[in-house]
């Protein structure tokens, strides 16, 4: 693990950032009781060591029509590493993944798709992934409905 050494106002600067990333540096400063200038200086220094990778707005995906969220189990013919690459190189290009993990376990892959609907679902499974030579099985699970859903990292196991 690469993780690096945070005091605690690193880390309440890192708490109110993941909440809210369009907070001006005074109002940051203020929410974690440092002076601007010091306050300045570690948002900076977080972006420098990588800790802050950049900013985002979340986008409600309903107001998008993008109403279905399904997560897709995916087990491969061979594990080899030709067959690794040639599926992630396929599933890198569908902006409709939102995320794919190597996994351990019944399935290689775990993806989130997030999609208009199950018609176009349907297209992504017979369009792109059967067509990928090295997928064995697929396995797809719908969700009925989001019960928690974050962005926010927790950072309480660096407080010691």
């Amino acid at each position: 693990m690469n993780t690096i050494e945070l005091d605690k106002a690193s880390l309440r600067i890192l708490d109110e950032l993941q909440k809210n990333a369009e907070l001006s540096n005074a109002e940051l400063a203020e929410r974690v009781g440092l002076s601007a200038s010091p306050c300045w200086r570690r948002v900076a220094d977080l972006k420098q060591a990588g800790v802050l990778r950049g900013s985002v707005s979340l986008v409600d995906p309903l107001k998008l029509g993008l109403a279905v969220n399904v997560f897709v189990h995916v087990t491969l013919k061979n594990q080899d590493k030709h067959s690794l690459e040639v599926f992630t190189d396929a599933i890198s290009k569908r902006p409709e993944v939102m995320e794919c993990y190597l996994m351990s376990g019944d399935a290689d892959f775990m993806l989130r798709v997030v999609i208009q609907d199950l018609q176009r679902f349907q297209a992504l499974l017979l369009e792109c992934l059967t067509q990928i030579p090295s997928v064995a099985s697929i396995r797809s699970s719908f969700a009925l409905s989001q019960v928690k859903y974050t962005t926010a990292l927790p950072t309480e196991h660096l407080r010691g």
